[in-house]
């Protein structure tokens, strides 16, 4: 039996590579670019190109990836311990080729694209010369892709796509979309909607606006709100089969759910640690913070918080590396997913109390980290959505009691025990 909670010596070295990495050449690049998904900005392309191929340069680019496809195929296990490393930057995940939703719109394409679609779109995305836009929400769907109404209809060598789409994230960067539109309506619910790879210069693509998120300052928002009229896709853009969107969505959103979690797992260990720094360093009423039993409290509850957060992400990249398919730890990904949220709100919440007005200022990141929480119980599904997944799973493993009383109903065992042993029991216990 194996059980070990070590990482490995020579793996444990390139981690300590990318912290240092990060915090000395990465984190500063935040504080002067806008965008890191922004492929356009000179700015920008300045300062994360000669990073990029320091990366390369470590065998550390593109890390979600297999050889074939030009990642060192690490597997989620390691994938998490150098996520989290990179999870407390914004441009961390662009500089090591891993960044959503890119990485898992490399992920469907290698899976389901013709070798052209490869060629004009996944080497490109992988170089991380272009970006993309996973476009599969709808203003009225929410949650519930099986309520989606974009269509789209055969039309000899081509698809019509018409509908709306909302939250496209980063649409005005992407040279193109993947988007899932309804090709049979009348099939069965998770049958009726098919994946297509639309390029963004295509006409009849239009962004109505870019919607921006509360705590992120970009001049423009990165979130679209696109209106597909009348959309000419050629067929052999379509992923998979027709009434295989489902199946194509979930080569990603299993490894899109348990990315978000490595990741926030960076921000909250980065929350403990701000935290901890402002015990220290906080003297009111002739006391340090540190001596104060509240303040104490309150980093002990959160140091919970990350470990059990922290150990739970972990030990289901183990499965996803072990097994090999996401069906299998469906449940495990949904519990990473629900937790998440709310382990995020409640230690950023306690270090934003800890450090007084200043917590709630522009001044410091907490505000912003603060509404990621909420981002992270709506992104790739709501967790009440997760919630009912994971009972979904638990409740398939339960048997029914034969009888009328439960299975380990106390006088039962009592009777079991003195048939077994010719002893009389000692009643409730």
């Amino acid at each position: 039996m194996a059980w070990d909670f070590e990482t490995d010596p020579e793996f444990q070295a390139k981690l300590d590579w990318v912290q240092k990495f990060v915090d000395e050449e990465v984190a500063p690049v935040d504080r002067v670019i806008e965008h890191a998904w922004d492929v356009t900005d000179p700015t920008r392309n300045k300062l994360i190109k000669p990073l990029q191929q320091i990366v390369r340069e470590q065998g550390l680019w593109a890390c979600h990836l297999g050889p074939k496809l030009g990642g060192p195929g690490y597997g989620q296990l390691k994938l998490a311990l150098l996520n989290e490393i990179l999870g407390a930057t914004h441009s961390g995940p662009v500089v090591f080729g891993c960044q959503a939703p890119d990485s898992g719109n490399a992920e469907i394409l290698a899976h389901y694209g013709t070798a052209e679609l490869k060629e004009r779109y996944l080497q490109p995305l992988i170089d991380g010369e272009i970006a993309s836009c996973y476009s599969m929400t709808e203003p009225q769907g929410g949650s519930d892709p099986t309520s989606f109404v974009t269509r789209a209809v055969r039309d000899g060598d081509h698809y019509v796509v018409n509908g709306e789409k909302w939250f496209s994230s980063h649409a005005r960067f992407s040279s193109f979309l993947i988007v899932m539109a309804v090709t049979d309506p009348d099939a069965p619910r998770t049958e009726r909607a098919s994946m297509f790879v639309v390029p963004m210069d295509t006409p009849g693509i239009e962004i109505i606006r870019n919607v921006g998120v509360w705590g992120h300052q970009e001049s423009e928002g990165t979130h679209a709100y696109i209106r597909y009229t009348d959309v000419r896709v050629p067929a052999d853009h379509l992923l998979g089969a027709e009434g295989e969107g489902f199946a194509v969505a979930q080569t990603r959103l299993g490894g899109g759910r348990i990315h978000h979690a490595m990741r926030t797992v960076g921000l909250v260990k980065a929350a403990l640690a701000m935290m901890l720094e402002r015990a220290v360093s906080r003297q009111t009423r002739g006391r340090s913070l540190a001596d104060m039993q509240l303040v104490q409290d309150m980093i002990a509850e959160s140091w919970a918080d990350l470990e059990q957060f922290r150990l739970l992400v972990l030990r289901t990249a183990w499965k996803i590396d072990q097994l090999d398919d996401y069906k299998k730890v469906i449940a495990d990904i949904s519990a990473v997913k629900m937790v998440m949220p709310k382990v995020l709100n409640n230690v950023v919440s306690r270090a934003i109390q800890l450090h007084g007005s200043l917590g709630i200022s522009t001044e410091m990141p907490f505000g912003k980290w603060l509404l990621e929480s909420y981002h992270m119980g709506l992104a790739d599904g709501a967790t009440e959505l997760h919630k009912q997944q994971i009972a979904k799973q638990l409740l398939k493993t339960a048997t029914p009691a034969g009888g009328l009383f439960p299975t380990t109903h106390l006088p039962a065992l009592d009777a079991a025990a003195e048939a077994k042993f010719g002893l009389p029991a000692l009643g409730v216990q």
